[in-house]
């Protein structure tokens, strides 16, 4: 017999959070519970705002509908759901499967942001075998970014950088920010998402300085559209795989096999889930993406955590039982 559950969380934000130029003071979102021959598997629907195609109050009404139909016996077909449905209820097929390990890769590559000087004790305190950080690059002059970028690299020789832009440079502003690092550091920058809005740019970037490149934001528009194959998406070193944003656990898992088969490598991400998800987000990748640093620094975001804990975090934790139960099916 089938039984289904749909919460709703709502769970504080840290005062300082910015996305995309709005304060996000609280996420929100889904929490499905699947229940079948005594196992239970769980998922998080959390679209997030100014990214996800479908906003919070359309993934609930869908992913309610789908529990009713799956109740009744109906399988899901994820490739007619929302991203973020589809990853939620694909997620918890999976842990009722008991296909998702329980291991997981919960080192992640710390996130910098601020002051330069704040960004050493941390980056010193990374073990010296798995030295890779993330640094958000974009938001201030392609000068300073670069003389910040080569200062780092400069003073950590075994130090790995990632970078993000998040599109926000022009050819030439990208062209600057290069003309500051150092040449002979720049293939410690694992790769650098997205210098500029359009793809073409960034593939151009990437061959005239030498540092490597990788789909993000991209990515995330190829897979809509009908019949994408990635061998499409040429010039990046990496693809960054944000499920929430990309849809099911299957389609994650074939777009990393795509990228293996083609010589690219896979970072899975976070679309600022809550610890929940980012605990299963961590499995994915110690199962799918075993020698790769997951992209996963993103519980410093919250006030809270929910119903499971982030291994090193000190957050209170909020039982899903404290969360609005929006539907069952019992």
């Amino acid at each position: 017999m089938r039984q289904a559950k749909l919460y709703r969380y709502r769970l504080p934000m840290d005062s300082g959070f910015v996305l995309r130029d709005n304060k996000l003071t609280e996420r929100e979102g889904w929490i499905v519970e699947l229940t079948q021959d005594g196992q239970t598997g769980y998922g998080e629907i959390a679209p997030l705002p100014g990214f996800s195609v479908e906003t919070a109050e359309e993934a609930g009404l869908q992913a309610q509908l789908q529990l009713e139909l799956w109740v009744k016996g109906t399988e899901f077909t994820y490739d007619e759901q929302y991203p973020s449905v589809a990853f939620a209820l694909s997620m918890a097929v999976c842990e009722l499967k008991g296909e998702l390990p329980q291991e997981g890769n919960y080192f992640a590559a710390p996130l910098c942001t601020g002051d330069p000087d704040g960004m050493m004790p941390l980056l010193n305190m990374i073990p010296s075998e798995r030295k890779v950080a993330k640094v958000k690059v974009g938001m201030y002059e392609p000068i300073r970014d670069g003389m910040i970028v080569n200062l780092f690299l400069e003073s950590m020789p075994e130090l790995m950088l990632r970078l993000d832009s998040n599109r926000s440079w022009t050819a030439e502003q990208a062209s600057k920010f290069a003309s500051y690092i150092n040449p002979s550091f720049r293939h410690r920058i694992e790769y650098l998402e997205e210098p500029c809005k359009e793809p073409g740019k960034s593939f151009s970037f990437a061959i005239e300085t030498g540092i490597a490149i990788a789909w993000d934001e991209t990515l995330q528009q190829a897979v809509r559209e009908p019949g994408f194959d990635l061998t499409e998406l040429t010039g990046a070193k990496v693809i960054v795989i944000k499920p929430t944003l990309i849809g099911s656990v299957p389609r994650c898992i074939s777009l990393i096999e795509q990228a293996n088969r083609q010589g690219m490598g896979v970072v899975i991400s976070s679309s600022i889930e809550s610890s929940l998800a980012l605990n299963q987000l961590a499995r994915l990748a110690k199962w799918q993406t075993p020698d790769q640093v997951p992209g996963l620094d993103t519980m410093r975001f919250y006030q809270a955590q929910l119903e499971v804990t982030w291994p090193g975090c000190e957050l209170p934790v909020q039982s899903l039982a404290d969360q609005e139960l929006v539907w069952s099916s019992h």
